[in-house]
């Protein structure tokens, strides 16, 4: 179920409660929720999840994104998770395609080399041609 973008981060779709333990056994210390609630009947609050990630000892953080597209607090709140995360990060959404197109955009925005960050989401089963040009424009920005 989870997917390896780099040694330190994993994308996913919806977790359960019981999802938190195995992230915990492979390192993770942050979870970041990218998936609004009730976008879905059957998914679990994520004051549930924050519960058990709070519970296993792990830190937790909500950066929802809609299918209105991202935003730039969205990527200030990633890029703060992930600089201040103590360990591996794990972020989930209903596919995991939003949470890696947040961490994709947050990287090029720092500077990472967009053909690699394409790369390391492919390896994932992810495509970034859709956030292809703004990856470029964040890059050109820095």
């Amino acid at each position: 179920m989870l997917k390896t973008l780099t040694d330190e981060i994993f994308v996913a779709p919806q977790i359960s409660i019981a999802d938190i333990e195995t992230a915990k056994a492979l390192g993770v210390t942050l979870v970041v929720n990218n998936r609004p609630d009730h976008e879905s009947p059957d998914q679990p609050e994520g004051m549930e999840i924050e519960a058990a990630a709070r519970e296993a000892g792990l830190d937790y953080v909500a950066i929802p994104v809609t299918h209105a597209g991202f935003s730039a607090w969205q990527l200030d709140e990633m890029e703060k998770a992930l600089s201040g995360a103590s360990g591996k990060v794990l972020a989930f959404c209903r596919s995991g395609t939003r949470s890696t197109l947040l961490w994709a955009l947050t990287r090029a925005r720092a500077g990472d080399n967009c053909d690699k960050l394409s790369a390391l989401a492919a390896k994932a089963g992810y495509d970034l041609t859709p956030i292809r040009p703004m990856m470029d424009a964040l890059s050109a920005g820095r």
